[in-house]
């Protein structure tokens, strides 16, 4: 995309010429599409700035270029321009930028907005956006961010306070794709072979599209997601090798609670604080999520006690998973242990996208109970209760619930469906279609 171009074309209100949008072209030509809901369901007409982060390779350019389209047909010629982060790479440029656009907006436009992609290539971008705000360049503008790297977009946001404007919510992440708009665009083609191929996936809509397609995640989906990994990790002054000795260990540990001091030893790093800057990077990335153990009498997170490590972007799981998953039939070849590992990881990561959605407190860590009795895989709000089994359970075996937990609802996710008045059993696939909470 020439972006001079675009933006010449956005200013006469040209949008319809191909090339302009080169992922709306694509999207033109796919087989399935999806549809995409992260919370922000249509674009505020008010100034201000959003703040919109996710992982690459789930669509947040796509849905960018569709908003940009929609500005112009929608409120008509210069009332809205592009940038692209990848290309400015400096927030003198990017200021630079903003101040020639401001230039081309029409002088009776009903709203104007900017839209810029990757912001987070940009260091020190938030520069930039407050000192025109601070001139007052910017109090008529809604400026549209995205990025990659949700640590920078965090510290960007704090340091732009009561420069965002009135707008009701300014932060937002991109989440995967819901298995009910999966469901919707490929059951019919998949079958009974839905669910297992949407994990696959991880809800990044190019990988669901190969594997509604072909039923394998093709190796230029794995080098793309790893090139964006990988280059994140170079950026920071970190080093490839200790990031892949620890995503080993988070395979080799599963669901189960780690100290990080023993992360450190068994990935050869100097320290635990040293590990706890990679975890950091990759929940930064959207990667893992930490989930502490939770203290029942005083319900808060033990920080002190050893934590869980989930993979909530699946697709990252599966590009350094040793056993190369690519197919279904290799997620079922793994042994019961692994696979409940996985669709732990699955609830895990549908649980964040639900918060997500419903919430500008972004990735917020999780939490589990566990006693030397008794363990639950999740602690959610309103005094509910989460646990994921591969096989079949019964409500005998949660007898124990109401009395340890009285007042409060236990949703079993397993193979087997039941309800009684404080456990309810519901299948995977059942879980990820209804909306308990």
């Amino acid at each position: 995309m020439n972006i001079t171009d675009l933006n010449h074309a956005l200013a006469l209100g040209n949008v319809e010429q191909k090339g302009l949008f080169p992922h709306l072209d694509q999207l033109e030509n796919a087989a399935y599409v999806f549809d995409i809901d992260f919370g922000l369901k249509v674009l505020p007409t008010e100034p201000g700035i959003l703040l919109i982060r996710g992982a690459r390779q789930y669509g947040k350019s796509t849905w960018l270029e569709q908003m940009l389209k929609n500005t112009i047909i929608e409120f008509g010629a210069g009332t809205a321009f592009y940038l692209n982060g990848d290309m400015l790479l400096e927030h003198d440029r990017l200021e630079a930028a903003i101040e020639h656009l401001l230039t081309g907006f029409r002088h009776d436009a009903p709203v104007k907005r900017i839209f810029i992609d990757e912001i987070t290539a940009i260091p020190h971008w938030e520069i930039a956006l407050k000192r025109m705000s601070d001139q007052g360049l910017l109090r008529e503008v809604l400026i549209i961010t995205t990025g990659s790297n949700a640590a920078d977009i965090r510290r960007g946001a704090e340091r732009l306070p009561g420069r965002k404007g009135k707008l009701s919510r300014t932060n937002y992440l991109f989440t995967p794709i819901s298995y009910r708009a999966f469901h919707k665009a490929c059951s019919s083609i998949l079958g009974k072979d839905t669910l297992m191929a949407y994990l696959l996936s991880g809800g990044s809509p190019i990988a669901c599209t190969e594997l509604a397609k072909n039923q394998v995640l093709p190796e230029y989906v794995i080098e793309l997601v790893r090139d964006w990994v990988e280059g994140e990790v170079t950026r920071s002054g970190r080093n490839r090798q200790s990031l892949n000795n620890l995503l080993q260990i988070l395979f080799r540990f599963g669901g189960t609670p780690v100290a990080k001091a023993k992360i450190a030893r068994e990935t050869s790093m100097a320290n635990n604080t040293v590990a706890a800057g990679y975890i950091d990077l990759l929940s930064d990335l959207c990667v893992v999520m930490s989930s502490f153990s939770w203290d029942q009498d005083n319900e808060l997170p033990i920080l002190r006690k050893p934590t869980k490590l989930h993979f909530s972007n699946l697709l990252v799981a599966l590009t350094y998973h040793p056993k190369r998953l690519r197919r279904i039939e290799d997620f079922n070849s793994l042994d019961e242990s692994e696979q409940g590992m996985w669709l732990e990881w699955l609830v895990s990561q549908e649980l964040m996208r639900r918060k997500a959605i419903n919430s500008d407190i972004l990735f917020e860590p999780q939490l589990f109970w566990q006693t030397q009795q008794h363990e639950l895989d999740f602690v959610l709000e309103n005094k509910m209760f989460l646990e994921v089994k591969r096989g079949g359970c019964s409500p005998l075996e949660f007898s124990w619930f109401s009395k340890q937990f009285p007042h409060s609802k236990l949703i079993v996710v397993n193979k087997n469906q039941f309800e009684t008045n404080t456990v309810k059993g519901v299948t995977l696939e059942e879980f990820l279609l209804a909306d308990y909470f």
